[in-house]
């Protein structure tokens, strides 16, 4: 897939003296059905989440709390997205290759995904990513 198809999406907000509300509808604000929501959080600031891509999971990438860098890597083009709004995630297409890093203290990820967790759909490792962008995804 097309690194270009990693969008930034903004979600709507509902603001008063009480403070804001952000909402999320599977097939209206994210371009599938939410099948698994995920959250990583107490993530050391010097780690790196992700190095990984998958072959038919779709997902949207949200920082709830705090901030952290996100690396989108297509096989041929590299692009870097920092996530620091909580109404702003990134779109993840299929065969994309992710690395999040640079944690701020307190960071929390949350992560929406148009499928169950299922092993064989990762691919973990970059040689492997590669080939699979050649032969492009599974359905």
């Amino acid at each position: 897939m097309p690194i270009e198809d990693c969008k930034l999406i903004d979600l709507p907000a509902i603001s008063d003296p009480r403070g804001d509300l952000t909402f999320v509808e599977g097939g209206n604000h994210v371009p599938f059905q939410i099948r698994r929501v995920y959250y990583l959080y107490n993530v050391p600031v010097d780690s790196e989440r992700g190095g990984h891509a998958h072959y038919d999971l779709e997902q949207v990438i949200f920082a709830l709390s705090g901030s952290f860098r996100i690396t989108v890597d297509d096989g041929r083009e590299r692009r870097e997205h920092w996530l620091r709004d909580p109404r702003t995630g990134l779109y993840v297409d299929r065969l994309i290759w992710r690395e999040i890093d640079a944690f701020s203290q307190g960071a929390v990820c949350m992560v929406l995904a148009s499928q169950p967790y299922h092993e064989a759909d990762y691919i973990r490792n970059y040689d492997a990513f590669l080939k699979a962008t050649k032969e492009g995804p599974r359905t």
